[in-house]
């Protein structure tokens, strides 16, 4: 391999023409150019139509810089047994930078020929509270946004600005489409752009109400960051080097609602996409099943000194915690979704657990979990104790959680935080001089815990005594009593 492949190789490049934009997206992470994009492309070569993307990211210019380059164009390689897999993607016609040009993007979104706006913004980027579901208006960024609707920071600004741009003009609203890892995703998009409209223009909310999609989505593949030797190795097996190449398993789900403005969509269904009335069954399934476990091996496994998820649940314990974790905590709560079997479909997330080709990092999936954890944890954890059933595995799963946000792991190494509320939680942390303070003092933010959970008689006193375990005999040795229990 040559000492450089970026100097070596010349940059990959677009194999096949520029499409016509028909899609806004928002976040053009890795996810997003492992998932959406592959989608609308595969969609596009099978069935036509003009479904160009104009991604936008709404902070860092890194995305641009690694695909402007290469005209938009770049591969995403699937990491199976058999090996790596790469595959050209064409769907991204251009990339803007939004803080660089806001008014471009706003034109963009509210040029009638973009017929959807799509999202992969992370939990945080939805600027709302956890616990109601509601737009945070005490947010500095949305504040900002009321006060200067022409020059928004927030991807709910920069929505609603273009939306009552088209409804000025007399033209029909785009679908807003999300595809986070949220609970009815469709319907938290939908109420905070209502909420912000309201208070920016209640005409405006109304026509939006009335007139707006925001069909939910369930997706599901899993995309470790990509690392410079990474792409290194593909330049030299491909002889170009791609700066936005991203790597992924072979395994992709995407349920979706089907309910556009004017029935206007790329035919995803011809790449495999489930089309669907309701994606709730689903999302249920592939948030507790899936992100819940996934959440607890990251916890778990980065207090315990795993770095990966594959290596986490192959040492001992760890798959046996899952396996018992899902049949007498996670499933009971699950409905079974048309289709779909509940039992082959955690036996399949074990296999795709254990692929020791996906590096997934646990502290990238441990990253932003006073977000994620009423989504993938404490519902089912409600539910469960409401029921009178017992919860061991998903308080173990919670109280790891509090353990980690102490910033310190097992071996007293100490843990970068990356989280909204990583200063205010760990502050209550190290304020809190016993395990028990520390529990009731993590209890106490309502954005995370709703009242009524954290109110739940006997749960305080649970989770302390997991979180003394923890802190004395360290995560593995937790985690093997359960698995054993």
């Amino acid at each position: 391999m040559p000492a450089d492949p970026a100097a070596t190789y010349p940059r990959f490049s677009r194999s096949a023409p520029t499409p016509k934009i028909g899609i806004v997206h928002l976040g053009p992470g890795a996810f997003f150019r492992a998932f959406n994009a592959v989608y609308t492309d595969e969609a596009m070569t099978r069935a036509g139509g003009d479904w160009g993307i104009l991604a936008v990211s709404l902070q860092s210019p890194t995305a641009r810089d690694q695909l402007d380059p290469q005209g938009g164009a770049y591969q995403v390689v699937t990491l199976g047994p058999e090996g790596e897999t790469p595959q050209p993607v064409n769907a991204i016609a251009r990339v803007l930078v939004a803080p660089e040009d806001p008014a471009a993007v706003i034109a963009a979104m509210a040029n009638p020929a973009v017929r959807i706006v799509s999202l992969t913004i992370t939990e945080k980027g939805y600027r709302h509270a956890p616990a109601t579901g509601r737009l945070n208006l005490d947010d500095p960024d949305v504040a900002h946004d009321l006060a200067h609707p022409e020059a928004p920071v927030t991807a709910v600004g920069f929505i609603v600005t273009a939306l009552a741009r088209r409804r000025t003009a007399g033209a029909r609203p785009f679908t807003v489409q999300s595809c986070d890892n949220l609970p009815d995703n469709g319907h938290l998009a939908r109420g905070i752009v209502l909420d912000f409209a309201r208070a920016l223009d209640p005409d405006l909310a109304d026509w939006i109400a009335a007139k707006g999609r925001f069909p939910s989505s369930m997706v599901d593949r899993i995309t470790p960051a990509t690392t410079p030797e990474d792409l290194d190795r593909l330049a030299a097996r491909t002889r170009a080097y791609d700066a936005a190449a991203v790597f992924c398993e072979p395994f992709r789900q995407w349920v979706i609602e089907d309910d556009f403005v004017d029935g206007a969509r790329p035919a995803w269904q011809e790449a495999g996409a489930q089309m669907v009335r309701d994606v709730a069954a689903h999302e249920a399934m592939k948030l507790r099943c899936l992100n819940g476990t996934h959440s607890t091996l990251a916890y778990l496994g980065y207090l315990a000194g795993f770095e990966t998820i594959a290596e986490t649940v192959t040492a001992p314990g760890y798959d046996r915690m899952l396996l018992r974790l899902w049949r007498d905590e996670i499933l009971p709560t699950v409905a079974q979704p048309e289709g779909e079997d509940l039992q082959a479909y955690c036996d399949a997330l074990l296999a795709r657990y254990r692929n020791p080709a996906i590096r997934h990092r646990t502290w990238q999936i441990a990253m932003d979990g006073s977000q994620k954890l009423p989504q993938r944890l404490l519902g089912t954890l409600a539910e469960t104790l409401a029921a009178g059933r017992p919860a061991p595995g998903l308080i173990l799963a919670v109280a790891g959680w509090m353990r980690y946000m102490g910033g310190v792991d097992d071996a007293g190494r100490e843990i970068t935080l990356k989280d909204p509320l990583a200063g205010p939680l760990k502050s209550a942390s190290d304020a809190a001089s016993t395990a028990a303070d520390k529990v009731a003092a993590f209890l106490a933010f309502d954005t995370i815990f709703p009242a009524d959970l954290a109110a739940t008689p006997g749960l305080a006193e649970a989770l302390t005594r997991a979180y003394e375990d923890l802190a004395t005999r360290g995560a593995h040795a937790c985690v093997k009593d359960y698995a054993n229990g």
